[in-house]
């Protein structure tokens, strides 16, 4: 049986049905969006934003056919002051009800994602996610993280504050230092679109199977490089995609912060994350499913 997520996020509405193997998906179907900018100073998504809405999952819709979907917003959504008037909204123009996921929950699926991509040799792991509107952190041994935490940290949430590169570094870490214990340890993970772009602008080859690393070290040189460029000129620069050129800096500086604070110098590069997480989970459903009704 094949499943389905539709992942809505801040840039884009993702559709991803798959069988088994979510390598080979049966259906990748994805439609931008510009929530950020259709968020007011108030925290509200615009009528427009509303109607971007609408339109991507009704798309989603007729893309995915028969086939049943369990459709997510990400931060974007969920903390938006008219989160409930949004989801209400699309609800009764495409008959789609978008689920909300806790950062806690985020958190512990981009865990799943990671631990399934790097396989039971990566050991102990501690998971770095930078959306954004959250960062998610989780840590463990086994299946299921020991521990995961989510913070209103995001590049999109620190860019709209308005913060210097000093003050967003010294928050960023004083509140992940007090959220979530040091492992140096553990193997560290960054998943998410932040970490990818960061470390092809440090130099990290492309492709979904060729190993990648994000050094801290790399990291302190280009920070300060950032911080000096407007935002067209860090769209032009290798890994930064100019829908998320605005907020690279901050993106930057909270995985500079949750590297630092974690205690590791490097990490490698998941190319999976929450959406991948969910997958998981609902194959592994589906499958115990089958085997019940065996």
């Amino acid at each position: 049986m094949s499943v389905g997520v539709l992942d809505v996020g801040c840039f884009s509405a993702h559709l991803v049905i798959v069988e088994r193997d979510l390598m080979r998906p049966l259906v990748s179907h994805k439609v931008r969006l510009r929530l950020d900018r259709e968020i007011n100073a108030e925290g509200a998504i615009s009528r427009d934003g509303v109607e971007s809405l609408c339109a991507a999952v009704l798309a989603a819709c007729k893309k995915a056919g028969d086939t049943p979907f369990l459709p997510f917003a990400t931060s974007s959504v969920r903390d938006s002051t008219n989160a409930d008037a949004v989801m209400r909204k699309v609800h009764r123009r495409t008959g789609v009800e978008l689920k909300v996921l806790s950062g806690k929950e985020e958190a512990r699926l981009s865990y799943t994602a990671a631990r399934h991509w790097f396989g039971w040799s990566a050991g102990p792991m501690v998971v770095l996610d930078v959306g954004g509107g959250t960062v998610e952190l989780a840590a463990g041994s086994g299946a299921e993280p020991d521990r995961a935490v989510s913070l209103p940290l995001g590049a999109r949430t620190l860019t709209r504050a308005g913060l210097t590169v000093q003050d967003m570094r010294a928050e960023v870490q004083e509140r992940i230092a007090k959220a979530f214990p040091r492992d140096e340890s553990a193997r560290a993970v960054g998943c998410s679109k932040v970490f990818e772009q960061l470390a092809r602008l440090a130099g990290a080859r492309t492709g979904t199977y060729v190993p990648r690393q994000l050094w801290l070290k790399d990291l302190e040189k280009w920070i300060p490089r950032l911080a000096k460029l407007s935002v067209r000129e860090r769209a032009a620069l290798p890994g930064i995609s100019r829908h998320r050129a605005q907020q690279s800096l901050a993106g930057a500086v909270v995985a500079e912060a949750l590297m630092r604070v974690s205690g590791h110098e490097v990490v490698d590069i998941s190319p999976w994350s929450t959406k991948e997480g969910l997958l998981l989970d609902l194959v592994e459903r589906s499958r115990n499913r089958r085997e019940s009704a065996a």
